[in-house]
């Protein structure tokens, strides 16, 4: 179930090798090989990595300028994917080009615009600030999953997990698991997206600090811990997280984490994904080997992650038609996915499309109570 009109990561901007560079990126997104370069000037082009005469990929040839030439034939295409030279043709067909994509670069994170590219709009870019901000500082990662999207966007959306997967690394108490989140819209820029993904917010009071936090900061009192997040179209989480001592609400202390996150998820196919992620630490508030903690803390802990999504993806696929049993912890997961459901249908409703997806499957609960 994927979302065509809207950004999706392909890359973070370390990834892009500059104009000079004989190396060319490509990654693939919603099925689609996608070939990213940098122009001279220092502009990004998104285009398909597959040549039109013979699909081979453009990612095998070589830039020659802004252009790039393909290694199986040699034809030419420039920055907006027209074909301006083909080997032993003097007119070259005018039907010649690959598809280009609207691409942007926002905080350090690349976007691409899988849809109709007349609708693309940067108003509809996650707010990812602590990727590129002075007052923060972070590592930044990249995970591959063989599963698809939509179960790590549920893993991402219940928290509760914290107590028991990440029981020795991100979560450290069962309180976690106990403590009911909130759940409201997030409203959107207006026009056709009224509404652009849900907040949840969990307040788990008077618990240890989590065996995360001790790697960086000492503690000697029981914290007040917070998760805020958006997790907004198509599949992304912005939040604001940490801990403050026991009791000390409202007031400074040299024991509280203040932490920011960003991370999204872009499917590459139906069962694998690409995972970009970060936790960002006020820049005030310890040095790179703060940083460094962090990140290793994080890698460890999505590691656990995918291990447990990996081995429930392989449980579904043995039987995809059996049921799951909703429980009152799926709601967000639930929300979120009815969200995604209606965009997709009124999307593919609008290009005339008639195979609607179901508004949830067999991978998730169909209700919560």
């Amino acid at each position: 179930m994927w979302l065509r009109n809207c950004w999706y990561v392909i890359a973070w901007d370390h990834e892009i090798p500059a104009p000079e560079s004989a190396q060319l990126f490509t990654r693939t997104v919603l099925g689609e090989p996608v070939l990213v370069y940098r122009t001279s000037d220092g502009g990004l082009v998104a285009m398909e990595d597959r040549c039109c005469h013979r699909h081979a990929p453009l990612s095998k040839g070589r830039r020659e300028g802004d252009c790039v030439r393909c290694g199986y034939h040699g034809l030419k295409f420039d920055p907006a994917g027209v074909c301006v030279e083909a080997p032993g043709i003097p007119i070259v067909p005018a039907k010649a080009r690959v598809r280009t994509y609207p691409v942007v670069l926002k905080n350090r994170w690349v976007f691409v615009w899988m849809g109709d590219a007349e609708q693309a709009d940067t108003a509809l870019l996650p707010d990812n600030f602590s990727c590129d901000h002075p007052d923060w500082k972070h590592q930044p990662g990249y995970l591959h999953y063989d599963t698809p999207y939509l179960l790590i966007c549920d893993n991402l959306l219940d928290f509760s997990h914290l107590s028991y997967v990440h029981e020795k690394t991100l979560g450290g108490s069962t309180q976690i698991a106990q403590a009911r989140p909130e759940i409201e819209p997030v409203a959107g820029p207006g026009g056709d997206w009224p509404v652009m993904g849900i907040r949840v917010s969990r307040q788990v009071a008077d618990v240890p600090p989590p065996p995360f936090y001790r790697k960086f900061r000492a503690f000697d009192t029981n914290l007040d811990r917070w998760f805020i997040y958006d997790f907004v179209l198509p599949a992304t989480l912005l939040m604001h997280s940490g801990g403050r001592p026991t009791g000390t609400q409202g007031q400074d202390s040299g024991q509280t984490v203040r932490l920011h996150s960003c991370q999204t998820l872009t499917p590459e196919t139906e069962t694998s994904t690409h995972y970009f992620f970060q936790q960002s630490h006020r820049a005030d508030e310890g040095d790179d080997s703060v940083t460094e903690s962090i990140f290793n803390s994080l890698v460890v802990a999505f590691n656990e992650d995918r291990d447990m999504i990996s081995a429930q993806h392989r449980n579904i696929a043995l039987n995809p038609d059996v049921p799951m049993m909703p429980l009152a912890m799926d709601a967000a997961l639930v929300q979120f996915r009815r969200l995604l459901a209606g965009r997709v249908q009124a999307e593919r409703a609008a290009t005339g499309a008639s195979d609607f997806p179901p508004v949830l499957n067999a991978t998730t609960a169909t209700s919560a109570t």
